[in-house]
């Protein structure tokens, strides 16, 4: 029986084909917000995240970059810059991480396998239809659009192999029912969407294992089959609690999740498929899965493999974590699509952060330092009818907040407070304390409006913690908040803060940006980050291990002719290579020996070859296969030589 006083909140598991970009970074943050939220209520919070990181298209990338499938998602999740560093950039407060390559999680979703399975719930038979790489998806033919993957608009290849499937026509009624006659789905006009366009034109059953590749967690009971991704990547949400495994023991504590924040683009996974899977286990559903809107990025949705994205490490370095995640949610409604930009942002720190917030807490506490003594409030102060207007406005202000944030309308709660915040600066106008501070008679009144202003300040810095914690927290230090001041009660009354409290001028947290000159450094920034981003220079490497004969007997050495030869743009030591090698197709290969020769010199000459190997990127372009070259040394120096072979051996023949 799950707790009544916990939270349990995930984000999607993603995909680390390549590094996470701010659409990521949107839903990650908007969770992390929500987290944060129901703590500060006093709630036992859980928050999951993680990447999901077996599939073909990881094994793909994983060849193309010449490493085993585990070091490629090794590196983006754990390297440089990667998931993990991300996730500690932007202050993510997340109480556990899974990967899918965890030994927990894979013995799990093979007994989870097993167990559907064995009640008939998943069957052998025949899969035939459309695939789409990028996204991981099958699809029947009256469900392409124009030909393409409905999702994402590419194309798609037939698929024939041999597959389990997972009965999900069977759960087709009760999924119905699920999505119609509960709110467990969210925003309302997904649910048309799904039922429209996926129960109601018939809901088939679901492919589960593949065979073509080999990069996923084993069937163990049929060598050959590869779990695929739904049952594994799903699954995540309860093995990451414990559920038929012993890594942890949280399942009855947290189980269900209170809400799974997905992006739109697979709500179809987490409220057809997810619940479905649930039924088959006879365990209970979520509460809710609530598919956010995506950014997009002139008028399209960012993606790794279209290179339409932004780089949230270049922003949160330039404008600080907390101006960052406070844009995200702010500026756009979180249900619906939201169009990123630059201006955008620049903007919104502008006027809600540097000129509202900032101008508010630095003219407040510069105002108490100058007005009193140390800057600290005298405990004889004096009210007046007009405070009744922002006390009120402030007093309630955490139950308005409350409510929005409880529809995960992280806007509408942003805009709550700052409405406070612009009725506060315009207090001051009313108030003219730079007058009552010419009369010492006022100075009661003075350090009431005084007072009232701290007050906006810390209920605002409270509700806003969530969004901005590290910013928060410097505010309360400098108007004097103390912990108890800091707290959800608090938040929900008016006059918590000390008559006599003290301020302490601090930095000024959000500066003010010169939009024209910033908008020129972006630009100037990503060009220089697309050219940090090219392939580094590669050369053949010098095997300098021992190879024992058969191993060595593996390589398939040929003989090439070489048809042409030119120098790599922007390389000082690759020269690329057109080859004939006997098959009537052309083979290119680039090879690091650009300082010993030139390239008109090799034009004609007979080489030998590697033809075996994995194609792999050097400088942008492909290199088919490695020329054999030896190591010479001459008064101390190295140099490589080319394998040159006798012109009379006719290309493609066999060395060996």
């Amino acid at each position: 029986m799950k707790d009544k006083n916990t939270f349990y909140i995930t984000t999607p598991i993603y995909y680390p084909s390549d590094k996470l970009h701010i659409g990521h970074t949107y839903c990650t943050v908007a969770t992390d917000a929500m987290a944060r939220y129901k703590r500060l209520q006093g709630y036992d919070v859980m928050f999951l995240t993680g990447t999901d990181e077996h599939g073909q298209k990881i094994e793909d990338k994983a060849k193309e970059a010449g490493v085993s499938p585990k070091e490629f998602v090794d590196n983006i999740v754990e390297g440089p810059r990667g998931v993990l560093d991300l996730w500690k950039l932007m202050n993510i407060s997340n109480d556990r991480f899974i990967r899918t390559t965890d030994g927990y999680h894979e013995q799990a979703v093979q007994k989870i396998f097993k167990k559907l399975y064995e009640q008939g719930d998943i069957y052998k038979g025949k899969y035939e239809g459309k695939y789409c790489k990028p996204c991981e998806s099958f699809w029947t033919e009256t469900q392409l659009v124009d030909g393409k993957c409905p999702d994402c608009g590419r194309e798609v290849v037939d698929a024939q192999e041999e597959a389990y499937f997972f009965r999900l026509s069977k759960y087709a009624d009760r999924i119905l029912d699920l999505l119609e006659n509960t709110d467990f789905l969210e925003p309302r006009s997904r649910v048309n969407e799904m039922v429209n366009n996926f129960i109601k034109p018939g809901l088939e059953d679901l492919c589960v294992s593949r065979t073509s590749f080999s990069w996923g967690v084993p069937v163990d009971f049929d060598p050959g089959h590869v779990v695929y991704v739904w049952i594994d990547a799903l699954s995540n949400y309860i093995t990451a609690l414990g559920f038929d495994n012993d890594a942890h023991q949280d399942y009855e504590k947290y189980w269900p999740a209170d809400v799974h924040f997905v992006g739109k683009e697979i709500v179809r996974f987490h409220s057809i498929i997810w619940p479905a899977i649930l039924m088959a286990l006879g365990e209970p559903l979520p509460k809710k899965v609530y598919g956010h809107g995506w950014l997009l990025l002139d008028g399209g949705k960012m993606s790794k493999s279209k290179g339409n994205v932004v780089d949230p490490y270049l922003l949160a370095e330039r404008y600080g974590v907390d101006a960052l995640r406070f844009f995200l949610l702010r500026t756009f409604p979180f249900g619906t699509d939201g169009n990123f930009s630059n201006e955008s942002l620049i903007n919104t720190i502008n006027v809600d952060l540097a000129n509202d917030l900032g101008n508010l807490l630095s003219r407040t506490v510069s105002m108490v330092g100058k007005y009193f003594e140390n800057g600290q409030l005298p405990e004889e102060q004096t009210g007046d009818a007009l405070d009744d207007e922002i006390v009120s406005m402030a007093s309630t202000l955490r139950d308005r907040y409350e409510q929005a944030m409880e529809r995960y309308a992280f806007q509408d709660a942003l805009a709550e407070v700052f409405k406070l915040i612009a009725r506060a600066n315009k207090y001051i106008d009313e108030t003219a304390p730079w007058v009552l501070a010419k009369d010492e008679a006022n100075r009661p009144r003075l350090a009431r409006v005084m007072y009232n202003l701290l007050e906006c300040l810390r209920i605002s810095g409270v509700l806003l913690s969530p969004f901005m914690p590290d910013s928060c927290t410097k505010l309360f230090g400098q108007i004097g908040a103390c912990a108890a001041c800091t707290t959800w009660e608090s938040a929900g009354k008016w006059g918590s803060l000390p008559a006599n409290v003290r301020v302490e001028r601090g930095e000024n947290l959000f500066p003010r940006i010169d939009i024209q000159k910033e908008l020129a450094e972006l630009e100037k920034a990503a060009e220089e980050a697309k050219r940090a981003a090219l392939p580094p220079l590669e050369t053949e490497p010098l095997l300098e291990e021992t190879v024992d004969f058969d191993s060595f007997c593996k390589n398939d050495l040929r003989v090439v002719k070489v048809k042409d030869c030119q120098a790599v743009k922007k390389s000082n030591k690759l020269l690329k290579f057109t080859l004939d090698d006997g098959t009537g197709t052309d083979r290119q290969i680039l090879s690091g020996i650009a300082m010993w020769y030139k390239p008109e010199e090799l034009i004609g000459k007979t080489l030998a070859a590697i033809v075996n190997l994995p194609p792999r990127k050097m400088m942008g372009q492909e290199s088919q296969g490695m020329l054999l070259s030896a190591v010479h040394t001459e008064r101390g120096e190295e140099r490589l030589n080319l394998i040159m072979l006798d012109d009379k051996i006719p290309a493609g023949a066999k060395l060996c």
